[in-house]
């Protein structure tokens, strides 16, 4: 592809990421501020912060992986790992919202020291989240791409806020559920 071709088509790409990643946000921010607490709920829609638990934990898990192969320089098994974490991202956020649309926000009740500790959790992973989506999605594409310059020096920045992300992510479930 022509150099002109390919920087066109980089601009497309990059562009439809950030299209992408707004419109998460938007969806996201409009199903968590139209709901308040929810009230009764169907066992499966019940059952959906412990599965998002899992699945941030599972992604957690890949993402760690995925490194680990790199560094081993087995190109296709990080390839896998990280398609896979985000693809275990992007089911973790189809339950979260099917379950914030059903039921809203849950409050945290604890008090103490714990309570301030848990909101700074809270407020950096919900920022880390939101910032996440498109280093995620444009570190995917620059790998796929082969762009492995801009790929690595991407990746480096994206992988300890992709973990930040899923670790927190369980955290805040445990503080919340148990």
């Amino acid at each position: 592809m022509p150099a002109d071709a390919a920087r066109i088509n980089d601009r497309v790409v990059l562009l439809a990421i950030a299209v992408v990643s707004v419109l998460a946000l938007l969806v996201l921010g409009t199903v968590m501020l139209g709901r308040g607490a929810g009230g009764s709920l169907t066992p499966g829609v019940a059952a959906l912060p412990a599965v998002n638990a899992v699945l941030n934990g599972l992604s957690a898990v890949l993402l760690t992986t995925g490194f680990v192969f790199i560094r081993r320089r087995n190109v296709a098994a990080h390839r896998a790992c990280m398609l896979g974490a985000f693809a275990v991202s992007v089911l973790f956020l189809a339950c979260y919202l099917v379950y914030h649309h059903h039921a809203g926000s849950r409050p945290f009740t604890g008090q103490g020291w714990i309570r301030p500790l848990y909101f700074v959790l809270l407020v950096s992973h919900i920022v880390l989240a939101a910032v996440i989506v498109p280093l995620a999605l444009t570190t995917i594409y620059r790998g796929l791409a082969a762009q492995l310059d801009r790929h690595k020096y991407l990746a480096r920045r994206t992988l300890p806020i992709w973990l930040y992300v899923s670790v927190t992510g369980v955290i805040v479930y445990l503080f919340l559920y148990w």
